[in-house]
């Protein structure tokens, strides 16, 4: 992973968009971010680790502290990273939480945590995921490391080199937890330890099951009165032995189930005594059974003749009505071959009727039309002459009716008519308005010219009336800025005076403390004395009288101090200086523009040509309205002319139409009034007609069907008469009667035919009967003494059923307990010899006794990861202690049952003896904790599957080393970047500034927010 580009807006002490190029760096290979204390370079590591993970190394992911307090409500805060990885270029851009102003209304509004993700692709960039989960979700994927392993790895943030080396066993196992991901392991040992427990209380559970077997099955010996001369007694409470050793339950579990399978034994022989007593009785019973059914089989018969003597009477009482039934059903045989003829004869008997009814109704209505209607005498007309009268009404009908379309359309043609002599006077009426008005026009173009010429002069100083307003109102606003500005200018110029005294104040400070640090000087030369070393400035190595030191020196981080406010309260006086200049340019500016004059004039000035203005506004736009209206009227005369000839056109026209039109209204009048005849209408001459030629074609066809239906019933009466006379019927009513349906006729046909059936059978029956019982006495046989002897039979049998079964369940209960008393008593054995290897594994691996390092599963696993990292960190610590200190791994046991097996100590070549890490002094702690921070680097990126690391920061420390054991230091981290890799510093230490010429320098302005500069030299404080 590389990182090449940073963004950061708004973020921590950068207020302005800051802008940092590694790329710029690749050459140098090592980088220095310099900048005074407080500046902002933890910031710039703070950036990189937010924009990747969206937290950071110093705030534990508290979000809201990332905004640059500089910044305005509205103002965002944004940090962008691009870094290559895979071979692929990626940019994320992320913003944390932080409170806005709402886009309507008053207050705040939160802007919620925000992440972009984009992946280049040629000249552009194409989006990943824009949610903050998504982004995350990716980049696990992109970079292969936590953030956690990124911050041991990568970026190795401030105070963060110590930790791990001088971490307790428990706090080392905690982060190497998180480093490595070893949290199965502790699952492992609380699934083992679940296991265990779950031993422990099968063998428990085994152990009170055999009991509970055994004494359930001496309850039931007991309850059966199975216990025998040996003295089955009855089980305690507890149901046995409670005890759980399988060496202690044996012997009183085998005494129990010995004297429990004798009870057994017993128990099978009363089952098998009680199922023979039991077969005994069950032969009784059938015997018994047996001999009823016969007795009951002879009163069945002795009964059924009974029953068949009274059925055969019945019958034979039924004969008579059988012979009717008989009689019935052959004349209605016979009538049945005559229903189509007397059908007919009915419906045209009908028929006959209703054409004799139509053909009087036919003739009320035809006589109804007739003239002579009220001559009672008047013959009535026949089929022919009605025939002819249709006819003739035919022919006039096609005459009325074509004068009926003209009547219809006469009224239409009379009120166009009469539409268009309106409409002539109309236009006569138009031609004369049109005359006057054009007649008018002269005198109107008279007036408006007048008018026009007033407006004229008015409107004429329009122009000059608005460049006085505008100047005008130039003046009044630059007069109030002139008044606003005045306040400002006094402020600013005591704001400078107050920084001048503070810049003078700072200043005296300074040089105050710089005499102390020269007077103080001999001091702390002689501080430095050793005996028997020369002195820095004589070289004697005797030092009879050295000078002594103040009690109250000045160090270099208060004279840094005292000369960091002098600069700010000078870089504050300048500041305040410009400002002040500023005001007094723009006062006199602002007083240039109103022209010496104060804000009330400039108001009465500006109110004058306010008025003016809108006088000449408004005779310019009288101007133009007269100037329309003049235009206009002078286009009436035209428009008059040519609206005065279209008149005359179309008056002509209409005279034309209107002649035309009224001959052919006449014409159409003497056609209705000849077709129209004594009606009033002709409408009402056709529909008078067509009703008389309907009535005369309704009685010429009811004269028709009624000659037509007395001719079909004459034929039809002669038919029937001659097959009654046939069938020997008689009359053709006595055939209707006799006349029955097929459901009757067949009902009464099966009535007959079950009569003769049942008849013939009960003879049959009662002929059988008396032959069987031949014999046997008449009256029925008493069953009460067999039913009684059956009874008896089946209560003893009933007695030795429930006998047996309730012995047989006892015998099967009780093999049933003893067999699995037996299985689970064998079974014991088995789960104590599982149980105690449970047991050992799960203290072992939990580091209880046996294990007597008393190391975790998970220990015993990241102590082997702790060797590796101790290996590839004393490759590094080795050159930099120049071959006198070496890490080593301990797993001695920790005090006061603390865990195992991850400890660490120093080895001193020098003494050949190891040391806690504690011992170290500082600038020995630092190189140590960084070749550990190194080594776990290696070793974890080794594990995230083999990441390629070509960025890695380093947050101070460096400041604990002497010149040498800081070269040795700077040599480590100069072959850090052997290979493409970049390494940057944060430091405060003057010899590492000198070593490493590429440097990215973070500065606070005077205004307080901070900014970032590459390649540049940070000037001595001093």
């Amino acid at each position: 992973m590389r990182l090449h580009r940073l963004e950061l807006t708004g973020f921590g002490p950068f207020r302005e968009r800051q802008v940092v190029d590694f790329d710029a760096f690749a050459d140098d290979g090592i980088f220095l971010i310099a900048g005074r204390t407080g500046a902002g370079k933890s910031s710039v590591l703070d950036g990189v680790c937010f924009a990747l993970y969206g937290g950071v190394p110093r705030y534990d992911g508290v979000e809201k502290r990332l905004r640059s307090d500089h910044c305005e409500p509205d103002e965002p805060t944004v940090a962008l990273v691009e870094f290559s990885a895979g071979g692929r270029m990626w940019r994320v851009t992320r913003s944390p939480e932080y409170d806005r102003p709402k886009l309507r209304g008053d207050g705040l509004t939160t802007e919620p945590h925000r992440a972009q993700l984009d992946e280049r692709f040629g000249d552009a960039w194409v989006g990943r995921a824009a949610r903050p989960v998504d982004v995350a979700r990716e980049l696990d994927e992109v970079l292969g490391l936590s953030q956690q392993q990124f911050l041991q790895v990568i970026l190795l943030a401030q105070n963060r080199f110590a930790e791990f080396l001088l971490a307790k066993n428990d706090d080392r196992q905690r982060l190497l937890r998180r480093l490595f991901g070893t949290r199965a392991y502790e699952g492992y040992q609380a699934a083992l330890e679940t296991r265990r427990r779950e031993s422990e209380r099968s063998l428990t559970a085994a152990g009170d099951g055999v009991g509970l077997l055994v004494g359930e099955a001496e309850r039931l010996l007991v309850d059966a009165h199975l216990g025998g001369d040996d003295g089955v007694d009855a089980p305690d409470a507890t149901g046995g032995a409670s005890t759980v050793a399988a060496g202690t339950i044996r012997p009183t579990v085998e005494q129990r189930l010995e004297r429990a399978d004798t009870g057994a034994r017993r128990a099978d022989y009363r089952a098998e005594t009680l199922t023979r007593e039991r077969d005994d009785a069950d032969a009784a019973h059938r015997a018994a059974e047996i001999a009823l059914v016969a007795q009951r089989s002879l009163r069945e018969r002795q009964e059924q003749r009974s029953r068949s003597r009274a059925a055969l009477a019945a019958l034979e009482d039924r004969r008579d009505r059988i012979d009717a039934d008989r009689a019935v059903l052959r004349a209605a045989v016979a009538a049945e071959a005559l229903r189509g003829p007397l059908d007919a004869v009915a419906r045209v008997s009908g028929e006959l009727a209703a054409a004799v009814a139509e053909r009087e109704e036919a003739a009320r209505t035809w006589r109804r039309g007739e003239p002579d209607a009220a001559d009672a005498d008047a013959a009535e007309p026949d089929e022919a002459a009605l025939r002819a009268a249709v006819d003739a009404l035919t022919g006039d009908l096609a005459v009325w009716t074509a004068a009926l379309d003209s009547e219809r359309t006469l009224a239409a043609a009379e009120a166009e008519q009469s539409a268009r002599e309106a409409r002539i006077a109309e236009v006569q009426g138009l031609l004369s308005a049109l005359d006057a008005q054009v007649a008018a026009v002269p005198a109107q173009l008279a007036e408006l010219e007048a008018a026009l010429a007033a407006a004229r002069d008015g409107a004429g100083g329009l122009d000059a009336a608005v460049s006085r307003l505008a100047e005008s109102e130039r003046r009044l606003t630059a007069a109030r800025d002139a008044e606003n500005l005045g306040d400002a200018l006094h402020s600013a110029e005591a704001a400078y005076l107050l920084a001048g005294k503070a810049h003078a104040h700072a200043q005296s400070e300074v040089t105050r403390l710089l005499q102390r640090r020269i007077a103080d000087r001999a001091g702390e030369l002689a501080g430095a004395l050793a005996e028997g070393q020369p002195c820095a400035v004589c070289g004697s190595t005797e030092h009879p009288a050295p000078a002594a030191a103040a009690d109250d020196p000045v160090s270099d981080e208060v004279l840094a101090t005292a000369e960091h406010q002098r600069d700010s309260a000078a870089q504050a006086e300048a500041a305040d200086a410009a400002r002040a200049r500023a005001a007094r340019e723009q006062h006199a500016d602002a007083v240039a523009r109103a022209g010496g004059a104060d804000v009330d004039t400039c108001r009465a000035d500006h109110q004058t040509a306010t008025e003016a203005a809108q006088q000449a506004r408004a005779a310019a736009a009288r101007r133009d309205e007269l100037v329309d209206q003049r235009i206009q009227l002078a286009g009436i005369a035209d428009e008059a002319g040519r609206e005065h000839e279209r008149l005359t056109a179309d008056l002509q026209a209409l005279r034309e139409t209107l002649a035309a039109a009224t001959g052919r209204i006449e014409a159409a009048r003497q056609s209705v009034s000849t077709a129209r005849g004594p009606f009033p209408s002709v409408a009402e001459r056709v529909a008078h007609g067509a009703a008389r030629r309907a009535h005369a074609v309704r009685y010429a066809d009811a004269l028709h069907d009624e000659s037509v239906a007395g001719a079909q019933l004459a034929r039809a009466t002669v038919e029937l008469d001659v097959l009654l006379e046939s069938a020997g019927l008689g009359s053709a009513d006595d055939a209707r009667a006799a006349l029955r349906d097929a459901r009757t006729r067949a009902e009464i046909d099966d009535t007959i035919r079950r009569h003769d059936a049942a008849l013939h059978a009960e003879r049959d029956r009662l002929r059988e009967l008396e032959l069987d019982l031949a014999g046997e006495p008449e009256e029925p046989i008493d069953l009460e003494a067999a039913v009684a002897a059956v009874t008896r039979a089946r209560d003893v049998w009933s007695a030795r059923v429930d006998a047996v079964a309730q012995a047989t369940q006892v015998a099967v209960r009780l093999h049933d307990l003893l067999s699995r008393a037996r299985a689970e008593h064998a079974a014991i054995d088995a789960l104590a010899a599982d149980h105690a290897v449970i047991v050992r594994l799960a203290d072992t691996v939990a580091g209880r006794p046996p294990n007597a390092l008393r190391m975790t599963l998970e220990s015993f696993v990241l102590a082997a990861e702790l060797e590796e990292i101790v290996r590839a960190a004393n490759l590094r610590l080795d050159d930099m202690s120049a071959g006198r200190y070496r890490l080593q791994h301990t797993d001695a046991r920790a005090a006061r049952g603390a865990a195992s097996g991850l400890g660490l100590e120093i080895l001193d070549a020098h003494t050949g003896a190891a040391r806690p890490a504690q011992s170290l002094s500082g600038g020995e702690t630092f190189l140590t904790s960084l070749a550990l921070a190194l080594g776990l680097a290696e070793v974890v990126t080794a594990r995230a599957g083999g990441v390629q690391l070509d960025t890695l920061f380093i947050d101070e420390g460096f400041g604990s080393l002497d010149d040498e054991t800081l070269d040795l230091a700077m040599r480590t981290l100069d072959e850090l970047r052997q290979g493409g890799r970049t390494v940057g510093l944060i430091s405060h230490v003057a010899a590492v500034k000198e070593q490493i010429p590429a440097q990215l320098i973070v500065a606070a302005t005077a205004q307080g927010p901070s900014t970032i500069s590459q390649n540049a030299v940070l000037a001595d404080p001093a």
